[in-house]
């Protein structure tokens, strides 16, 4: 099924997944190209929310860039196939060598702002992350490994517990709280997820 197809179905959990999925169709719709880094100022990612079989403990990692622990995750670069990019992401930045797709529907959706930084030597401008979130599932005693252009460390946390390990506000109170709060069935309140 492709993206737009994957979007019409996907129920909005909240007021920003519902905004953020109006925009994401209208720009698929218009016929940017989104899935190229090509297009500066906005291009599609793919995130993994990876939790443990008990729905006890999440999968971060620590991420250089942003100094912050954070899901697992990267650029969709050309493919088409959101739930690939968001498991080979997620592979890569952790050493796993098996996870499993909860489901292969999208869990999430975010529109991301990123701040202009260096990368490689070379200055990348600030621009947008269309994100589609997946929720995967590891064991959480296989071994674990970072990646070390990208990360520094990964870690199991306690799921009460994963939100507020990230130093980002903006983060830890709109996104990881939310995804959480969706595992837990918990209902938004005024557009927003309920306090964990």
């Amino acid at each position: 099924m492709d993206l737009i197809s994957q979007l019409q179905i996907f129920h909005p959990w909240n007021e920003q997944e519902e905004h953020d999925r109006n925009e994401l169709l209208r720009r698929l719709k218009s016929g940017e190209e989104l899935y190229s880094r090509e297009n500066a100022s906005a291009h599609l990612t793919a995130s993994a929310w990876i939790i443990s079989p008990d729905v006890r403990q999440v999968l971060l990692a620590y991420h250089n860039l942003y100094d912050s622990w954070a899901w697992l995750g990267g650029h969709a670069d050309g493919e088409r196939d959101l739930l690939s990019v968001a498991l080979k992401e997620a592979q890569e930045e952790s050493g796993l060598n098996v996870i499993r797709p909860v489901s292969s529907d999208i869990y999430s959706l975010e529109i991301l702002t990123v701040d202009g930084h260096e990368k490689r030597g070379r200055y990348v401008s600030s621009h947008l992350h269309l994100n589609v979130t997946f929720l995967l599932e590891a064991d959480p005693d296989a071994p674990v490994r970072c990646k070390p252009d990208e990360n520094s460390r990964v870690g199991w946390f306690d799921i009460d517990k994963a939100a507020a390990a990230s130093s980002e506000p903006w983060f830890r109170e709109r996104i990881y709280s939310k995804l959480n709060a969706k595992l837990a069935g918990r209902s938004p309140v005024n557009g927003f997820p309920t306090a964990f």
